[in-house]
This record gives C-alpha cells, sequence and structure tokens, in this order.
C-alpha cells in the first residue's frame, strides 16, 4: 500500500485541468496582441506615416517652390528713356561714317541686291555719281531727330542762316529730306519747324493722311524754303510740275535711321527703287557737281 503513488485528488485534478486550459486559452491570447502590436499598428503606423510624410513633404515641397518662385521673380524695370532707346536701337551709326565713293558703292550694291532682274545697264542708269555726295563723317552727334537742325546747319553756307529762308516762287524749296516712310517723314517736319516761319513753310510731301491734289494745291499756294517727304510721293510731285528743282540746293537722306525690324531706306526695295529713280532723274543727276546751280546729296 505504501509503495504505490498515491491517486491525485479530484480537486488537484480539477485545478491542474483548470491551469491547462488557462494556459492554452493564454497562448492565442498573448500571440494576438503580440500581431497587433508588432504587425497591425506597426503597419496602420508605417503605412500612415508614410502617406502623410509625402502629404506633409508634397505641402512643404509646394510651398517651398512658390516661395522660391516668388523669390524669383525679377524685379520691376524702370522705364526706359525712349530717347536713349531709339539711339541704340533705331540709328545705324556705320552711315554716317561712309563718305562719297562708299555711299556711291552702298547704293549700287543695294540695288543689285534689291533688283536682280536688273540688267547691268539698267543698273548703272540709277547709280549715283560719287561727285553728287558730300562728306558728312565729320559730323560727330549722334544722328538722331534732334541733331537734324543742327546737321544741316553744319553743311550749309553761313552756318544755316538761309535755310528759315524761301524762294519768292512758290513751291520751289532749297531742301528735301527724304524718308523711307510717311510717319517717319512726319517726325521729320516737326523736327525742323524751328526753320518754319510764315514765309517759309516746311512742306509735308508725303502720302499719310494727305492726297495729292492737297499736295498739289499747297505747293501752289506756299513757299516752301525745306520739304520733308518720300520718295514716291515727290516723284509724282515733280511730274505734275507742283514741285520745282530750280532752287534746289541739297537732298538729305534720312539714312541711318532704323525702325523696330532694324530696316532704313536702303534695306526696302519697296523705299530704295524708288529712291533711285528720284535721285537719277535727268534734271537732277545734270547738277550733280556742276559748276551752276550744284545740288549735293547729303546722308543724315
Amino acid at each position: 500500500m505504501s509503495d504505490e503513488t498515491p491517486k491525485p485528488s479530484a480537486l488537484a485534478a480539477k485545478v491542474d485541468k483548470k491551469r491547462k486550459r488557462q494556459a492554452e486559452d493564454s497562448k492565442p491570447n498573448d500571440a494576438k496582441p503580440t500581431g497587433s502590436t508588432s504587425e497591425g499598428p506597426n503597419k496602420k503606423r508605417k503605412g500612415g506615416k508614410n502617406f502623410n510624410d509625402r502629404k506633409n513633404k508634397g505641402k512643404g515641397k509646394g510651398k517651398k517652390d512658390d516661395k522660391g518662385k516668388s523669390d524669383q521673380k525679377p524685379a520691376k524695370k524702370e522705364p526706359a528713356d525712349t530717347k536713349v532707346t531709339e539711339t541704340k536701337g533705331g540709328i545705324d551709326e556705320a552711315i554716317g561714317k561712309m563718305d562719297g565713293r562708299l555711299l556711291a558703292d552702298h547704293f549700287v550694291q543695294k540695288a543689285k541686291r534689291h533688283n536682280k532682274e536688273l540688267s547691268a545697264v539698267e543698273l548703272s542708269d540709277l547709280s549715283v555719281p560719287d561727285s553728287a555726295f558730300q562728306d558728312t563723317s565729320s559730323f560727330e552727334q549722334t544722328r538722331s531727330l534732334e541733331q537734324l537742325p543742327a546737321f544741316l546747319k553744319a553743311f550749309s553756307p553761313n552756318k544755316g542762316a538761309d535755310l528759315a529762308k524761301a524762294s519768292e516762287e512758290k513751291g520751289t524749296p532749297h531742301t528735301l529730306v527724304i524718308s523711307g516712310a510717311a510717319l517717319r517723314a512726319a517726325d521729320v517736319v516737326r523736327a525742323l519747324r524751328s526753320f518754319q516761319t510764315k514765309e517759309a513753310i516746311v512742306g509735308k510731301l508725303f502720302a499719310k493722311h494727305i492726297k495729292l491734289e492737297e499736295a498739289k494745291q499747297f505747293l501752289e499756294r506756299a513757299r516752301t524754303g525745306i520739304g520733308a517727304g518720300t520718295p514716291a510721293r515727290i516723284s509724282d510731285l515733280i511730274e505734275a510740275g507742283s514741285l520745282k528743282l530750280g532752287e534746289l540746293e541739297r537732298i538729305v537722306i534720312d539714312g541711318s535711321y532704323v525702325d523696330q525690324k532694324q530696316r532704313g531706306i536702303f534695306d526696302m526695295k519697296e523705299t530704295h527703287l524708288p529712291l533711285l529713280q528720284l535721285l537719277t532723274r535727268p534734271e537732277l543727276r545734270e547738277r550733280y557737281g556742276a559748276a551752276d546751280k550744284k545740288i549735293k546729296i547729303l546722308v543724315f
């Protein structure tokens, strides 16, 4: 009896059974929280953190970029001086440095470029002789409109004392200023108002808002010392007999000026060809270099 292992009592067996059940129940419960703690929240935190980080990072980047863009905006420029802009962009300084020989060659080269269909004989008829040009390279001021009156005075007898005078005969100027466009010619007229008097009007010889008949009537009733216009309109007025050349002393070509597209009177066929046709008219050509009633061409 004493050597036999005692059987556990019913109470002890019940306790052991309960402990085993609790132990078994505790295992899944421990695993579940462990999984939810190590995987679920971490996963959520990882995903949430990455999304929020990306979102916040995007926000921050956008703000930074916006700030950067605002910082990179160029400072507001002060309005440029129109006179300086006109001087830099509207004047071809090379023209004023040419003497008579270079100017004559320049005219011919431009004629060849614009009129490739012309024969050698026709080009020769449109050529202006070297003797027609007066050398104005000594004029050191910028060839802007403000300097045009000073330019005329510098190359006229008695320092331009007679520029404000006009012939008794109507429509007989002593000076013609030729520009490539009507708007530019209108600006030239305004620039030459210092030479205008009641007895010597600066004539508007261009087509802008002025019909040919109106220009003819003006020349027939007004004494004109200086006329400013375009090649085609001046030629038309000469043909009509309204513009007389008997006392003409100088032809001033507005050659240094270039427009917004950097084109001057020599650079466009529609202005250069009429200019050559005007300058090579027989009544003008025969007076280039002549001893009596000499006409000079000045390129401004």
